[in-house]
């Protein structure tokens, strides 16, 4: 998997369980994510991605997946115009 790939997969994971199922991961509560980080993350594909929004919240960088929300592009190449909008943030 490309680093592309898993950005646009990381922006596009949703929490599959609890109060916040459904929502986007990037979208929970810094608070609830904190909670996780405190407790101990889940096992996974989900913890995995629960450690790197903790990593995100912490740095004040969720607008740069802000734009790869909502999109899925084929075999999860992000189009040109959506990386250059990332990166001129």
């Amino acid at each position: 998997m490309t680093e592309d790939q898993a950005l646009m997969e990381l922006a596009n994971a949703r929490m599959p369980f609890g109060k916040y199922a459904g929502m986007y991961l990037v979208d929970l509560p810094e608070t609830y994510v904190l909670w996780f980080k405190e407790k101990g993350f889940p096992e996974g594909i989900l913890g995995e991605r629960l450690r790197a929004i903790a990593e995100i919240k912490a740095n004040g960088l969720e607008f740069l997946l802000e734009p790869l929300k909502g999109t899925n592009p084929p075999k999860g190449e992000i189009p040109p115009e959506i990386i250059d909008r990332v990166r001129r943030s």
